[in-house]
């Protein structure tokens, strides 16, 4: 591990020099790639710093306890090294944290497909509930949130609606959300007062960069249709809405938010190279099954990740046992206490994996 530190604080003094150098200043694409390692580096570069200086302040305790007889020197030496034996087990486990691979998918942004499922009208207002959550998440991080297609039901509900979250580390705070939620509640329309389950199913997939996913337009059909609202109601006079069809995968995307029908053919085209990418992720992960999450993580869309209990006010995520009751808060997009709890679990796993 330690050798590894070395050399990783030896790359970040090139990458200061580099950086400080008027030829790099002047390429942009260098300089960007360079300040963006340099800001994953720093943490640990800083990390190690500190655990250096503790190692440091432990030598110089020993050394006091040896050499020195003033006995009062040595006390507070014996006070000192007790301490700094403390933080040395804090920061060598930080530093592991640190070291493992990070996910290169984190800093993107992301597509977000919710669909209802079991539960007809209450499943469909449940997809409304989450769609707002996620977007008062993403408000709170700064995020900008925008709905590429949806069906509405006409009582405020979505049979489906798929939008894109744009904002840096969008991935990584999303990535634990793809799976059923399932809901349990009296429905407003439930006269005899029985609690109703009903599930939607939630899919992030993150942006893939044009050179990722190399997209032939002879593969594609775009039918251009006239947007319209809840009710069949047109809301544009124009064909500005775009449906894209991916001929090879049969892949469908319709994008309609926007009046102009370029933005959303771009917007469509966005979606299609996020699925895309998102099939030959899985067909890596078949491959190596090694890389594969036992639970956390593993985006199976099938898994019946989270249950959200109205009556009783709780929030309970079934892959890591964890169960909060804040459910108001929750539903009002303060889920980060749940996404720190996943990506922590996350980050046990792979240590675990890496010391067996």
């Amino acid at each position: 591990m330690f050798d590894k530190l070395e050399d990783l604080v030896h790359r970040y003094e090139e990458i200061m020099l580099d950086l400080s150098s008027p030829d790099v200043a002047n390429d942009n694409k260098r300089f960007t790639a360079l300040m963006k390692e340099q800001a994953e580096l720093a943490p640990i570069v800083e990390k190690y710093k500190q655990y250096k200086e503790n190692q440091n302040t432990m030598e110089e305790s020993l050394s006091i306890l040896d050499e020195e007889s003033d006995e009062e020197l040595k006390a507070l030496a014996k006070e000192e090294l007790a301490e700094a034996k403390e933080k040395d087990k804090s920061l060598s486990e930080e530093l592991k944290l640190l070291l493992l691979p990070k996910d290169p998918n984190d800093d993107r942004n992301i597509v977000v497909e919710i669909r209802a499922g079991t539960g007809g009208d209450e499943a469909a207002l449940f997809a409304a509930e989450i769609f707002r959550m996620y977007s008062k998440y993403a408000e709170s991080q700064h995020w900008k949130v925008e709905v590429t297609d949806a069906e509405e039901t006409g009582i405020g509900g979505f049979k489906y609606i798929n939008f894109l979250v744009n904002g840096n580390g969008a991935y990584s705070k999303f990535k634990y959300e793809s799976g059923t939620h399932r809901v349990q509640r009296v429905p407003e329309t439930e006269s005899g007062g029985r609690i109703h389950t009903s599930a939607i199913t939630v899919a992030v997939l993150p942006e893939a960069e044009d050179v990722e996913v190399e997209i032939d337009m002879n593969d594609c059909r775009f039918d251009v249709f006239r947007a319209s609202g809840n009710g069949g109601q047109c809301v544009n006079t124009t064909d500005s809405a775009v449906r894209l069809t991916h001929i090879p995968t049969g892949i469908v995307i319709s994008c309609q938010d926007e009046k102009s029908q370029i933005k959303n053919k771009d917007k469509a085209l966005k979606v299609l190279r996020a699925k895309l990418y998102d099939l030959e992720r899985q067909k890596a992960h078949e491959k190596e099954a090694s890389m594969r999450r036992s639970q956390v993580g593993s985006g199976d869309r099938s898994e019946k990740i989270r249950t959200y209990n109205f009556p009783q006010g709780r929030v309970t995520d079934h892959r890591i046992n964890l169960t909060l009751y804040k459910l108001d808060r929750i539903m009002d997009g303060e889920i980060d206490e749940i996404t720190d709890a996943l990506a922590a679990a996350d980050r046990a796993e792979q240590l675990a994996a890496e010391a067996s």
